[in-house]
């Protein structure tokens, strides 16, 4: 008797653990993808990235964060498969993947009560002047397009 009870709760536990099997791969992608964004740093990046696109450089003079930690969180975040990368000689510059990744931060702030969101990096003089990346240094970018050809 005790041991039909004991079958019984197997027979209960391993169907129990079955249906968990099978919705616990999209609750565990969702988690993931939600780790990968969570630092408030990468929040930062992928806002200072916005639609277009940035290297290294352009998020080191908007963000006032230093290269190493910039890139430790852009290796992340392309792991996470959030990025894509072009290469310009020796610069790489990164783009979201999505652009729907802006709108979930922008529907998280609304539901966190921010009321603004700075976002979408534009080259401004400032930038321009503190990067020398082939879209802010003319002669940079000259040859550049000569060493390409």
């Amino acid at each position: 008797m005790i041991s039909d009870i004991f079958v019984y709760l197997n027979i209960i536990y391993d169907i129990f653990k079955m249906t968990n099997i099978k919705t616990q791969p999209s609750e565990i992608k969702i988690s993931r993808f939600l780790k990968a964004i969570n630092p408030p740093a990468r929040i930062r990046i992928l806002l200072a990235i916005g639609e277009g696109e940035a290297c290294v450089c352009h998020l080191e003079t908007i963000l006032g964060l230093r290269q190493a930690l910039i890139s430790q969180h852009l290796m992340a975040l392309r792991e996470a498969e959030l990025l894509t990368t072009r290469r310009a000689g020796r610069y790489i510059f990164y783009q979201l993947k999505d652009d729907r990744v802006l709108n979930l931060i922008r529907l998280t702030a609304e539901l966190a009560g921010v009321t603004e969101v700075d976002n979408t990096l534009s080259p401004t003089e400032k930038i321009q002047a503190n990067c020398c990346c082939p879209h802010c240094d003319s002669e940079a970018s000259d040859i550049l397009e000569i060493s390409e050809v």
